[in-house]
């Protein structure tokens, strides 16, 4: 018997709930053949799936991030600078499961702060693009060679972005009202009860915050998945269309959400025969580029940083996209 792979479809994959909500649509007359039932069956199993994948991992993930609250990552990182200090600073947002409006006031304490540039710009991108989170579930619905593909590509843009930026010298574009906003440096060491609340006080407020954006794209997966026809999808977003992966960027950036409201659409994209790099693409673009995020930044910094941010990050996607498309092949 393959354990690995046995628990990889029964914990992960949750096959047993497939079959469970398969036979749910049967008993109440549906075909999951058909395009009406393979609809229920695909967003009910998604929406399932996704949340309790999503409970229990916000709740572990959680109770590890309340040993790095905001004060001992500013010590962490104070004092360090250039590529060595935004490896740091990225690896330190891939563990925070916050969307990107959430990143916005970690950024300004890392500024106030007084932690460099590049560092804060680091984690910013770092913190809604990768989290642990993202790896279980991606290999839930994907493979694992695919998450830990899509986790290093994510680290790699943040930080080259943050290292990128913190060389360009644009201290001077952050507003200044945001460097004398008081900073408490107490480090409070939490009891383990307290830790347990936080991460349950975590995960009630993430699921409740991030759960229409689950509905809607589990919705919009469930229609392209069972309605929009591979030819269609094709000729739009095929492999062989140069424009995909630009287009699936530009597409995912007025898109709020997070990477759990996009995994039900990429699912659906790739099981069309869209390019795992433009999938990617959009994937990337919907979580480190929002626009509501973009918005929020612009009220902090000046817009020649934030369209170096922009910018450093969209040719970060691009390459991504276009690369990942030349070797999907490996990935199968």
């Amino acid at each position: 018997m393959d354990v690995p792979g046995w628990l990889n479809d029964q914990v992960l994959r949750m096959e047993w709930l497939s079959d469970l909500v398969t036979a749910g649509v049967q008993a109440v007359g549906l075909d999951p053949a058909s395009q009406i039932g393979g609809s229920v069956q695909f967003f009910f199993y998604d929406v399932i799936k996704i949340l309790i994948l999503l409970s229990v991992l916000i709740f572990t993930i959680s109770y590890v991030q309340s040993f790095f609250p905001p004060e001992r990552t500013r010590q962490i990182l104070r004092g360090r600078s250039g590529s060595g200090a935004s490896t740091l600073a990225a690896l330190l947002g891939a563990i925070t499961p916050f969307c990107s409006c959430s990143s916005i006031p970690l950024f300004i304490g890392f500024t106030a702060a007084g932690l460099p540039l590049g560092v804060t710009f680091a984690f910013l991108i770092s913190s809604p693009l990768v989290d642990l989170a993202s790896v279980i579930l991606l290999a839930s619905i994907f493979t694992w060679p695919i998450a830990l593909a899509y986790v290093g590509v994510g680290l790699l843009v943040a930080i080259l972005g943050g290292t990128l930026i913190g060389r360009l010298g644009m201290e001077g574009q952050v507003a200044g009202f945001v460097r004398n906003v008081p900073v408490s440096d107490r480090d409070q060491a939490l009891t383990r009860p307290e830790r347990l609340a936080y991460a349950r006080g975590q995960v009630t407020g993430i699921v409740r915050k991030v759960w229409p954006y689950v509905l809607i794209g589990v919705g919009i997966g469930a229609a392209i998945h069972n309605w929009v026809p591979a030819s269609t999808i094709g000729a739009l977003l095929g492999q062989d269309k140069w424009w995909a992966v630009p287009v699936a960027t530009l597409v995912g950036i007025p898109i709020y959400a997070d990477i759990f409201g996009t995994l039900p659409i990429a699912e659906a994209l790739v099981g069309k025969g869209v390019g795992l790099g433009t999938v990617l693409a959009f994937m990337m673009a919907v979580t480190a580029l929002s626009l509501p995020s973009l918005i929020m930044l612009r009220r902090v910094v000046g817009l020649p940083l934030l369209a170096t941010f922009v910018g450093v990050v969209t040719g970060g996607i691009l390459t991504i996209g276009f690369t990942f498309n030349a070797i999907t092949h490996l990935f199968n």
